[in-house]
C-alpha cells in the first residue's frame, strides 16, 4: 500500500510539474517578448535583425506585407507558435484570390532562419500585438536584459 501511494504522490508531482511547464510554454507564446521603456529584449531584438535579413524580401519590412505576401503583423494575431513553425519549416501552398497562387517556400534548411526561430517569432509576435513600432527597436541594456543573460550563461 505504502508502495502504491508512493507512486500516486509522484505522478501527481509529475502532473504538476507537467502542468506548471505546460502553463509557462503558453505564456511564452502568447507574450515571447520582454519591453522596457520601449526597449525589447536580445531575443526581440536578434529577431528583427533576423526578419530583416530574410524574411522582409517577401513579407516587407516591419511585417506589414507586400505584393508577395501577408502581412505578419495581422497573421500572428490568430497564429498560434506551433502553426508559425510549421509553416516556416515545411513551407506552404495557397490558392488567393482570382485563383492566384501564393507560395511559402520550406526554410527547414536554412540555419540562419530556424536556429534563431523562437527569436523571429517574438519580434513578429510584438509587432502583431503593437508593442514594438516599426523600424529598428532599441535593445535593452545586457546587464538588463534577462533573455541575454540567459543565453550567455548558456553559451
Amino acid at each position: 500500500m505504502r508502495l502504491w501511494t508512493m507512486a500516486v504522490v509522484g505522478l501527481g508531482l509529475s502532473l504538476s510539474a507537467l502542468t506548471t511547464a505546460n502553463a509557462q510554454e503558453s505564456d511564452w507564446e502568447e507574450k515571447p517578448y520582454i519591453i522596457e521603456d520601449g526597449k525589447v529584449d536580445y531575443g526581440t531584438y536578434n529577431g528583427y535583425r533576423r526578419y530583416h535579413n530574410t524574411c522582409h524580401v517577401c513579407h516587407g519590412p516591419d511585417a506589414l506585407g507586400s505584393s508577395f505576401a501577408p502581412s505578419l503583423t495581422e497573421s500572428l494575431k490568430t497564429m498560434s507558435y506551433t502553426d508559425f513553425l510549421e509553416v516556416v519549416t515545411n513551407g506552404r501552398q495557397a490558392k488567393g484570390a482570382a485563383n492566384q497562387d501564393s507560395v511559402m517556400p520550406s526554410f527547414a534548411e536554412n540555419s540562419d532562419v530556424m536556429l534563431y526561430i523562437d527569436h523571429i517569432y517574438a519580434y513578429l509576435k510584438a509587432r502583431a500585438d503593437d508593442a514594438v513600432g516599426r523600424g529598428r527597436p532599441e535593445r535593452l541594456p545586457p546587464e538588463e536584459d534577462q533573455v541575454f543573460q540567459e543565453w550567455k550563461d548558456s553559451q
